[in-house]
């Protein structure tokens, strides 16, 4: 699938919460427990790009995946690490999105001069190991059931990369 990369903005908002928000209700993908609203996403967006990139992808027009940076830790020490996140719409997985859209949000942490960028997975989720470990990151850490969601237990697991 031939897709354009740029930077978000907050007109996307209704997109993204399209493609997040069948992550929310029908998987453990994400730990949120209810959808986002297009106002919120949008409020999302104007938060987290103050400080980080945010990049979608666009296929024919429309927004199919998107990949942002956020906070890691709060602590002064952590500030040159950011936790990284990547969604695609569910119609448009397996198809070679999520890969170039990662690898330039790495691009851009990197110039922007973050050292380490962490990605926590809910496990299982091959897909997701798959992706991070072709763009970089090995696992660094596996949490035994620390996610409650659809009344079972999660495991989590982070993965890392060093841009530098």
């Amino acid at each position: 699938m031939q897709t354009t990369l740029r930077g978000v903005t907050p007109a996307d908002a209704a997109a993204i919460a399209a493609i997040y928000n069948p992550y929310v209700l029908e998987t453990v993908i994400s730990f949120e427990q209810a959808p986002v609203s297009d106002a919120d996403m949008a409020q999302r967006i104007r938060d987290y790009t103050a400080l980080y990139p945010w990049l979608v992808a666009e296929a024919e027009g429309k927004v199919v995946a998107y990949a942002y940076a956020s906070r890691w830790r709060t602590r002064a020490a952590y500030d040159y690490t950011l936790e990284s996140t990547v969604y695609v719409d569910k119609a448009c997985t397996g198809r070679g999105i999520a890969k170039p859209l990662y690898l330039e949000l790495l691009r851009e942490l990197k110039a922007r001069g973050t050292h380490a960028v962490v990605g926590c997975i809910a496990l299982p989720n091959d897909a997701s190991v798959a992706l991070h470990e072709k763009c970089g990151f090995v696992k660094v850490a596996h949490f035994p059931q620390v996610g409650r969601k659809f009344e079972r237990w999660v495991d989590v697991g982070f993965w890392q990369a060093n841009l530098f």
